[in-house]
């Protein structure tokens, strides 16, 4: 058994597409849109078949109350990519690009190097070696 795709919902898939496609090398496949349901979306695949789908509705709810930036539901999407090094580069890259480094790369508690990032909407993502 394996995973299929990992889903997102979005105020901006179109600007979500390029993040995932631009720095983690997806590609976006064309967007569906369902008029009746006031619903859109893409799929973006990896290289390692890995899977995301971004979806956006004009009726998504907030995710953060109360100030408090935990919640039940997805916690982050962790991309491997392949050397400390690398880490590193994408790390300093997204930083230059203007997104928030929530975690600078360190080696953690159960051994791995990683960072981790927000993406536009402000989901977490894990840049791991």
């Amino acid at each position: 058994m394996k995973i299929g795709h990992i889903a997102i919902w979005s105020r901006d898939i179109d600007k979500l597409k390029s993040f995932y496609v631009n720095y983690f090398g997806g590609t976006a496949g064309n967007k569906y849109t369902n008029n009746q349901k006031q619903f859109e979306s893409y799929f973006i695949t990896f290289e390692s078949g890995a899977k995301l789908e971004l979806m956006q509705t004009p009726t998504l709810l907030e995710r953060y109350k109360n100030g408090k930036s935990q919640y039940i539901g997805l916690a982050h999407i962790a991309f491997s990519v392949g050397s400390k090094n690398a880490v590193d580069e994408l790390t300093e890259t997204l930083r230059n690009a203007n997104y928030t480094i929530t975690s600078e790369p360190r080696t953690t508690g159960d051994g791995y190097y990683e960072s981790c990032i927000m993406d536009p909407d402000g989901n977490l993502v894990e840049i791991t070696e």
